[in-house]
């Protein structure tokens, strides 16, 4: 029987503050402190994954995308009518995905669908 890839824990958060105009620099520096990290520290998410191809990035955020939603193949080819044969070529990339298939892939999956092309 097929089941979901578990979610991995994460040990990270990202917090948002309102308050005074006057005090974000200390409240940045006492969280820095803390070890935490201003947005403008991160780096684009294409370059956290350097492994990855350009070519790779469909399959990878597909894939990623199904997890997260904790569907199998499957499922996921019920909800956005496409066989399941598809979706796991897709995934190992050994099919491109094509705006169709990311149009209905993004809808089932409650993503942006330009994120497959």
């Amino acid at each position: 029987m097929l089941e979901p890839t578990k979610k991995r824990p994460t040990d990270t958060v990202e917090l948002c503050f309102r308050g005074p105009a006057a005090r974000q620099d200390e409240a940045a520096r006492l969280l820095k402190n803390l070890g935490f990290e201003t947005a403008n520290d991160s780096i684009p998410w294409r370059e956290a994954f350097s492994e990855y191809t350009e070519e790779e990035f469909p399959a990878v955020c597909l894939r990623a995308a199904r997890r997260r939603e904790g569907l199998t193949q499957k499922e996921l080819a019920d909800l956005a009518e496409v066989p399941q044969a598809h979706i796991s070529l897709m995934e190992r990339g050994k099919m491109a995905i094509g705006v169709t298939r990311a149009k209905r892939l993004g809808k089932a999956l409650n993503t942006e669908y330009k994120m497959f092309l």
